[in-house]
């Protein structure tokens, strides 16, 4: 009787053990990231002024100031009045410029 109970167990265990195993249900964190990415990276179009040290973003509307993440796109327009077509990330105020153009 005690070997009987004895396999009964460790079939149960085993059984437990292989179900487990096989969780595929994992938390789906990727489409929450994807969707705060996608609204941080939207492209917009702003005009303003680029600093001197081509390092900030002054914008015309609101003179809300950004800093550019990626100052190689705006060498040569250091100081300039430009149209900036960027991804715009309004939690950290910076700008990813995507392209420029000066402005009227």
């Amino acid at each position: 009787m005690k070997k009987l109970i004895a396999i009964c167990f460790s079939v149960a265990f085993l059984t437990l053990g292989i179900a487990s195993a096989q969780d595929t249900m994992k938390n789906d964190t990727m489409g929450k990231d994807t969707m705060k990415s996608d609204t941080a990276k939207k492209s917009v179009q702003v005009t303003g002024k680029i600093s001197e040290d081509g390092k900030t973003f002054v914008g015309d509307s609101d003179s809300k100031s950004w800093t550019i993440t990626n100052p190689a796109a705006v060498k040569g327009h250091e100081g300039h009045h430009v149209t900036l077509t960027a991804h715009a990330n309004a939690d950290k105020n910076e700008v990813h410029v995507v392209s420029l153009k000066m402005a009227k």
